[in-house]
């Protein structure tokens, strides 16, 4: 507690506030939410390092110049006291000093708000009302990628597989909101073939308000899961809204992952369904997985198509059919198709393999639901190895599901059969042993309290032979 205390009076206190604030996309709200639930300050930023941009920079500077006026006006009161100049300037003097951690973790975020508010929101709705205009002056195909996981992967497959035969621009990293949107529609050369919009979701109506500004002609639902329901007040309101995008998208052309029992209820009627099965008449056979990448056949009649991508595990036929099935649909040839596939490579920490000395690991650390889990421990318990081993810290944005998703969890990572199971100490780990203690799991379990040691000397920890999949990542602004 003293240390805990101690912390928030230390020469790094101001980073730590500026990091968080960097960590929460710099949205008072969340920022504010994290500073009450935190006891801890000393051990927030000891995984990552404040990102110095020019923004990050002056907030700090100005943190530290507002917290050394306090701190010297703190003191003058207390010299006024001394001196006898100033009755009740100890008292007050000391209140002065005291405060300054929490007065000014709140007042960074004072310039942040007045500057959204009469800066940032005025101009970014301007983009976004001309963004109306460049989307419907678009005449090609335009591709929404929408769901509660896999958008970003998905997107970067598709752009890769139709690359091969048609132009093709799709919304950078994981930018899937309206100003960002904005900014990538006016970025366009003006002869593309196709483009591919990723939405993010964010809270209710976002889904539905993106596909009215984009009018998309085809749209991607890749899975409905629990994720975000700290903002969306149930898993069915947050599918409601991902599932609005076919309100402006011809049924026919709505592709659904089948593989997500989640997304099926909300499947309307001529919408396409793909799983690892196959999609729109092809069908798949032929599957093998290895930590060198996933193989199947395509089949539609007499058409054939051999397919080696580098992404791993079975979950990736379903969405690597249905672009080469959407390839074949836009003109692309087998050969093309065929080329475009085997350049898929697994997307930094999804499900991207690396070898550590003798033994394999497995980095699924940017996943951040159920239906991921599912996916990263079946690949574990298809692959051989010596040694399995699993680690996680858990799930965030949980919501009110947070209790039972994470005994599911439990459940599901004993099912794989893992050697060992790596759990790092957080809010919800008593969940998931409840999970695996259900299900019987007889492996070694091991809960570590220092995550980033763990990470650190993950070289320490295995031996040749073993096979470690890590999921998930646990930002600082949970507890």
């Amino acid at each position: 507690m003293i240390r805990a205390l101690i912390s928030i009076f230390s020469l790094r206190y101001p980073t730590v506030l500026v990091y968080m604030l960097q960590n929460t996309e710099y949205h008072a709200g969340a920022y504010l939410k994290w500073f009450w639930q935190t006891t801890h300050f000393e051990r927030v930023m000891y995984r990552r390092t404040l990102d110095r941009t020019k923004a990050a920079r002056l907030l700090l500077t100005a943190l530290r110049l507002g917290m050394l006026v306090q701190v010297l006006a703190g003191l003058a009161c207390i010299g006024l006291w001394y001196t006898g100049h100033m009755e009740g300037g100890l008292a007050f003097g000391l209140a002065i000093l005291l405060a300054y951690p929490i007065v000014w973790a709140h007042l960074a975020v004072v310039p942040l708000e007045l500057g959204r508010l009469l800066i940032v929101k005025p101009k970014q709705g301007r983009l976004v009302r001309a963004s109306r205009r460049h989307f419907a002056d678009f005449n090609g195909v335009k591709i929404a990628v929408a769901g509660s996981y896999g958008k970003t992967s998905m997107k970067e497959l598709l752009l890769t597989v139709l690359s091969e035969g048609k132009k093709v621009a799709a919304t950078p990293a994981n930018k899937n909101v309206s100003i960002s949107h904005a900014y990538f529609v006016r970025k366009l050369q003006g002869d593309e073939d196709i483009l591919i919009i990723e939405y993010g979701e964010g809270e209710p109506g976002d889904v539905a308000r993106f596909a009215d500004i984009t009018r998309p002609t085809h749209a991607i639902i890749t899975g409905i899961a629990p994720a975000h329901l700290d903002r969306y007040p149930s898993l069915d309101a947050a599918a409601k809204d991902i599932f609005s995008v076919g309100n402006v998208v011809d049924a026919s052309q709505v592709y659904v992952n089948g593989n997500s029992a989640d997304a099926l209820p909300y499947v309307q009627e001529g919408q396409q369904v793909y799983t690892d099965k196959g999609v729109l008449g092809w069908k798949v056979s032929g599957i093998t997985v290895n930590l060198d990448g996933t193989r199947f056949t395509l089949r539609k009649g007499s058409r054939k198509l051999q397919l080696y991508s580098g992404l791993l595990g079975r979950h990736q036929v379903g969405p690597l059919s249905l672009a080469a099935a959407l390839a074949y649909e836009l003109s692309l040839t087998p050969v093309q198709i065929e080329a475009g596939i085997a350049k898929t490579q697994p997307f930094e920490h999804r499900m991207q393999p690396y070898r550590l000395g003798d033994a394999w690991i497995v980095d699924d650390t940017y996943n951040g639901n159920i239906e991921g889990i599912r996916a990263g421990c079946a690949l574990l318990h298809d692959l051989p190895a010596k040694r399995k081993i699993y680690v996680t810290p858990g799930l965030v944005d949980q919501g009110k599901e947070t209790q039972p998703v994470h005994r599911e969890m439990g459940r599901i990572i004993a099912a794989a059969k893992p050697d060992m199971v790596v759990l790092m100490q957080h809010s919800v780990t008593p969940y998931i042993q409840e999970g695996l203690h259900e299900a019987g799991f007889s492996g070694e379990l091991l809960i570590e309290t220092d995550p980033l040691n763990f990470y650190t000397h993950l070289d320490l920890f295995v031996a040749a032979g073993d096979l470690v999949v890590m999921q998930n990542d646990w930002p600082d602004n949970y507890s």
